[in-house]
């Protein structure tokens, strides 16, 4: 064995060995995943290792108001945060640059914008960040790839939606979920594909070509160090078999979690607070339609004598029952009490879980009109609400998004070289959610503008009307190139007066 073979093995090894140490450290969650994804995303979660279709998990579900609030929070994370074909961000000049430089550099910032943003649109976005936010809201964390696809496509990107059973998360010195194990199951063409560099051991492809539809388990790890991260995939079954080896900038998956308990990886979702009441909505509607049956069949009873004979009875009309003369035949068995209290128990049930799931902000409309007051505030409560989540989300999903694929079309040359580092070039976050939580900021200014106004001349002469007006507009998300600064105007302004202009 060489050198060079001897640090590949020890680099697989240590590879699996720290894969394993991340899977023991999850199982305490699995229970608690499963049980979640039972009851609100059957068709979504596999934590036993058996693959079951979707119908046969969700036979013993009898109540779907779970399943409807996770979609639809699920759809409103979409909508709030990342709406498709909307600009949810944008590129602004970052305050260590002087008013001159930032004002040269808005329109090219704005090109930017719009350059990213059309990759977005063009890829399979919308379709994969769905499915990571029905599992944000079921098991508390999602997995995001982010992968570069090949030159000719209509976007540089493509995103996979990983399953939360498929992944293996680590956290960072800094909070962040830095560390990935991702397994995959991938024929010897997808992995020759997906890794054209790699020598494959001769068992490997000896199996593959007695069974060509044969799959291998591949690991791939995503490990942070001090500048960069590693990147390496090696196949589980073989541990001398490493793959690939590669430094990436930024980490191609992009984990990020609902809410974060102290001492723990993995984040706690909305269907875990209200897990109790599920369980307990579709136990009471089992019961109710277990009793429903009863009501519709009814519970018989019958004398033994010697005619009758309960196994040849069939309860439908026009039926005719024997019976022996002075015998009571066939009666029904009076029930001792109803059930009519359950209804009353289902309705609490389902309010308190769509309370949970932050779908009864903007109610249906039952009769009073909301006004159009009303409609604002709770759609501020909604924000409000969402305030501590969006902050999170805003943390581990939506700046490095941002950031890989600036580094991605930055590397390809369709964007300017220029550092999102919040100093030159940062980030600015246009989403319905962020523009409601800035609308508060608007209310303020226009609200001090009236009432200065209203104290009289000498008070409105204090306002700089053009710095107000930008502001409302950076508060606002107005793209920059719309707007220009004053100071600029007023230094072009001198540039082109001569001695003799008169003023």
């Amino acid at each position: 064995m060489t050198s060079e073979e001897g640090v590949q093995e020890s680099t697989a090894s240590r590879m699996i060995r720290a894969y394993e140490s991340a899977k023991s450290g999850r199982s305490a969650w699995e229970s608690l995943w499963q049980d979640c994804y039972d009851y609100a995303l059957p068709q979504r979660g596999n934590f036993g290792g058996i693959l079951s279709p979707a119908n046969r998990r969700s036979e013993r579900l009898y109540e779907g108001t779970a399943l409807d609030a996770a979609d639809q929070l699920a759809a409103s994370l979409l909508g709030h945060l990342t709406p498709s074909f909307s600009p949810w961000f944008g590129f602004r000049a970052g305050p260590g640059l002087t008013p001159e430089e930032a004002q040269a550099i808005t329109p090219k910032l704005e090109q930017a914008t719009r350059i990213m943003q059309s990759h977005f649109d063009h890829s399979n976005f919308a379709v994969e960040i769905h499915q990571s936010f029905l599992d944000l809201v079921v098991g508390g964390t999602a997995s995001l790839a982010f992968e570069e696809t090949e030159p000719g496509h209509h976007s540089s990107f493509r995103f996979t939606a990983i399953p939360l059973s498929d992944v293996l998360l680590e956290e960072g010195d800094f909070g962040g979920l830095d560390g990935t194990y991702r397994v995959m199951a991938l024929t010897l063409a997808q992995i020759n594909a997906r890794y054209p560099q790699a020598d494959l051991p001769s068992g490997v492809v000896a199996h593959a070509e007695r069974e060509p539809r044969a799959t291998f388990k591949v690991l791939e790890c995503v490990t942070p160090s001090t500048h960069d991260y590693h990147f390496g995939a090696c196949l589980i079954d073989y541990p001398d078999a490493l793959l690939t080896e590669l430094r990436l900038q930024q980490s191609p998956f992009i984990n990020f979690r609902w809410m974060k308990s102290p001492g723990e990886v993995y984040g706690r979702s909305p269907v875990m607070k209200t897990l109790p009441d599920i369980k307990t909505a579709n136990k009471v509607v089992e019961l109710i339609l277990k009793n429903a049956s009863i009501a519709v069949t009814g519970i018989w009873q019958a004398e033994d004598d010697g005619v009758l004979n309960p196994a040849n009875i069939e309860l439908v009309p026009g039926a005719i029952i024997p019976k022996a003369v002075g015998s009571k035949g066939l009666t029904p068995l009076e029930m001792p009490g109803r059930f009519d209290v359950s209804q009353l128990v289902l309705d609490d049930l389902r309010n308190r879980i769509r309370h949970s799931m932050l779908i009864d902000r903007l109610p249906q409309f039952d009769g009073r009109r909301m006004t159009a007051t009303e409609v604002v505030e709770r759609a501020a409560d909604m924000a409000l609400l969402l305030g501590a989540t969006y902050g999170r989300l805003q943390t581990e999903l939506l700046t490095p998004l941002i950031k890989r694929g600036y580094a991605i079309l930055r590397r390809r040359g369709e964007v300017p070289d220029l550092p999102i580092d919040g100093r030159i070039v940062a980030i600015d976050f246009r989403s319905p959610l962020a523009r409601a939580q800035a609308q508060r900021h608007v209310q303020t200014t226009l609200s001090w503008l009236q009432s200065v106004q209203a104290m009289g001349p000498d008070a409105a002469a204090t306002i700089d009307q053009g710095r107000a007006a930008r502001y409302l507009g950076e508060v606002l998300g107005i793209p920059g190139d719309l707007m220009r600064d004053p100071e600029i105007l007023l230094n072009q302004l001198v540039e082109t007066l001569t001695p003799d202009t008169q003023i």
